[in-house]
């Protein structure tokens, strides 16, 4: 199993736009954030964790060649509003791919996009997706995928664990329930927004408490923001490190 993280970015994206801060300005690469989004190679299909903003970009810089599968964590603009972008998939493959998310992401989502499902022939727009909703685990191309339910604020959102990696974006807390499913975890995903507090997302510090809890063999702190500078992973404990768009893991 391959994971990619495909965006590393908050909602704004990095650089953010007017922006001349030190991390906007940085020639690092690892610094240029797209947003939030991950992709998951199993079974020889492709899975991919929301269609971000940035969905075109991010499938053409990793030559992602079909999407077989999408899981949603929530129906947020960052994490859907690249839905569009899988028409190019479809021109290409001619299959209407399966998408996955707890009831409220998946109807808020078919409410936004009446036509990526049904689609709208008077316009030319074929149906894209197939809406799927899930309460428990499931198997996808022979891999186990686990809904981990979390709190993002005063919203849910929905993580997700493949066989032994997690992928917890978008939460600020995870309910004693969700960490029972998180044992044992070679690979561990994180929302780590930014050093400061914020009331939607873990900052850098509940993250790092967060992941001394569960105890994975490897962390990554993702979703950051224009706070956080990559070169700062050398701050951060042994085992954790900051994501970056592209970082790959073999699993």
């Amino acid at each position: 199993m391959k994971l990619v993280i495909l965006g590393s970015g908050t909602s704004t994206g990095i650089p953010m736009v007017g922006c001349r801060c030190p991390v906007c300005s940085s020639s690092d690469q690892h610094d240029k954030r797209s947003r939030t989004s991950l992709m998951v190679e199993t079974g020889g299909r492709t899975i991919i964790v929301d269609t971000s903003t940035d969905l075109r970009q991010q499938a053409l810089r990793e030559g992602i060649e079909r999407i077989d599968a999408v899981l949603f964590t929530h129906a947020h603009s960052d994490h859907v509003n690249g839905i569009d972008d899988l028409r190019g998939f479809h021109f290409i493959h001619r299959t209407i791919v399966p998408c996955y998310g707890d009831d409220a992401t998946v109807s808020a989502i078919v409410a936004r996009f009446p036509y990526i499902f049904k689609g709208l022939e008077v316009e030319g727009y074929a149906p894209l997706m197939e809406a799927h909703t899930i309460d428990g685990p499931f198997e996808l191309f022979g891999c186990r995928i686990t809904p981990v339910p979390l709190k993002h604020g005063h919203l849910s959102a929905t993580g997700y664990r493949f066989n032994n990696a997690a992928y917890l974006t978008d939460c600020s807390e995870i309910p004693d329930s969700s960490l029972q499913l998180l044992e044992g975890l070679e690979l561990l995903i994180i929302d780590a927004l930014r050093y400061t507090p914020h009331e939607n997302h873990f900052n850098i510090d509940e993250a790092l408490k967060v992941i001394a809890a569960i105890g994975p063999k490897r962390a990554v702190l993702t979703h950051l923001t224009h706070e956080v500078s990559h070169s700062d992973s050398t701050k951060l404990p042994a085992g954790s490190e900051f994501a970056y768009d592209g970082l790959t893991f073999e699993l």
